[in-house]
């Protein structure tokens, strides 16, 4: 359903833009060479050309919207705060920063508490020349 809608759109995309360039600004549309001569008079072409390029516009609006109804109804509602381990109701919850299990402390067990601290000069460093 999903690809033949977007087929559908596509098409429909390539039939309004053929029906855009076709048309003339001064509302001549495919009256090329004026005369009697043409494909259809002038104001018959015009008439055509945009109501056939307003209800493909109204197709492509629609099918549009299906598009972005279909893609959304797979999609599953969901929060960056609701990431955590699931609390159950009721259940007293820590305060911050008392060991909540964080990533914070998640760190700070692995690493022992405290970082290694670097060795202290014991004077001044000037670089020799050799």
């Amino acid at each position: 359903m999903h690809t033949v809608l977007i087929v559908v759109h596509l098409l429909i995309v390539l039939a309004l833009i053929g029906l855009v360039l076709l048309q003339r600004s001064e509302g001549g549309g495919l009256g090329m060479g004026g005369g009697g001569g043409g494909f259809m008079t002038t104001r018959g072409t015009t008439n055509i050309l945009s109501r056939t390029t307003g209800f493909l516009a109204a197709a492509f609006f629609a099918t549009s919207l299906l598009l972005s109804i279909i893609a959304g109804m797979d999609r599953a509602p969901s929060s960056i705060l609701n990431t955590g381990a699931p609390v159950a109701p009721g259940a007293p919850t820590a305060p911050l920063g008392t060991g909540s299990g964080g990533v914070l402390d998640a760190l700070k067990q692995q690493g022992g508490g405290q970082p290694p601290a670097a060795p202290q000069p014991s004077g001044p460093q000037v670089p020799q020349s050799q």
